[in-house]
């Protein structure tokens, strides 16, 4: 099968990278379906003019990517799409936060409160220490969407508390800055329905379909220091991804 592209030698781009790149082509443009074998480490070597060092890293990145598998003896094969394998970002959730011009957040509560058995359990303290406890609302074009609740750790001192009262360090978080005051956070996506509070605050009847995502921010020294979950109306978000190439 000759190929028109090939291996430029002159570009910044490493060899191993370029066919990576090729052969991911080829397999999105249907030249290598599922269960076909691609071609041989020597015919590889051959047809771009490239070393075998080269072509195993290649070959080693798309078995990484979950692309490709070998089978000892018989070759490397195209691997079919696997649903299993599907990954969903927060997108659209993201957008919600970066929107400055649609979207608002109201701050309907700060108060600092003792940490029940749940709360201490999830931050990593004991029940009865002093935490402050944060509600809030985000609106897009003035309609309520999501309603958040979070307890955070209590520190005078640290300045996560005045940021979170802004919402600078999660938005940090959730879009990369430079400046966020938590260095990773765990999130975990729980099909729900809405009770009474969430309905009336979110303009919603009880029992619509919602999301619920619990998160846990970490600070800089791997110490939880914020837990707490955003519910969302079902009508308001959706996830999607793409299975395959």
């Amino acid at each position: 099968m000759e190929q028109a592209e090939q291996i430029d030698s002159e570009s910044y781009e490493p060899a191993y990278s370029q066919l990576v790149n090729i052969l991911r082509r080829q397999i999105a443009a249907g030249l290598f379906r599922p269960a076909n074998v691609l071609p041989s480490e020597a015919e590889l070597c051959r047809r771009y003019k490239i070393s075998p060092m080269t072509v195993r890293r290649a070959i080693n990145i798309l078995i990484d990517q979950e692309v490709v598998s070998t089978v000892q003896g018989r070759g490397t094969f195209v691997k079919p799409p696997e649903l299993g394998n599907a990954t969903f970002n927060l997108r659209n959730f993201k957008a919600l936060f970066t929107d400055k011009k649609e979207t608002t957040v109201n701050l309907l509560e700060v108060r600092i409160v003792s940490a029940c058995q749940d709360v201490a359990d999830e931050l990593n303290i004991a029940p009865g220490e002093r935490t402050i406890f944060l509600r809030r609302l985000i609106l897009k074009n003035g309609e309520p969407i999501i309603y958040h609740k979070e307890s955070l750790i209590y520190d005078p001192g640290r300045p996560i508390v005045e940021a979170e009262m802004e919402v600078t360090s999660l938005l940090g978080l959730l879009v990369g800055a430079r400046e966020s005051y938590f260095k990773k956070g765990k999130v975990d996506l729980i099909a729900s329905v809405l009770n009474e509070e969430e309905a009336a605050l979110l303009h919603a009847p009880p029992n619509l379909p919602a999301f619920r995502l619990e998160h846990v921010f970490y600070d800089f020294d791997d110490n939880p220091v914020s837990w707490g979950r955003f519910i969302c109306r079902g009508d308001h978000l959706r996830f999607s991804t793409m299975v395959g190439i």
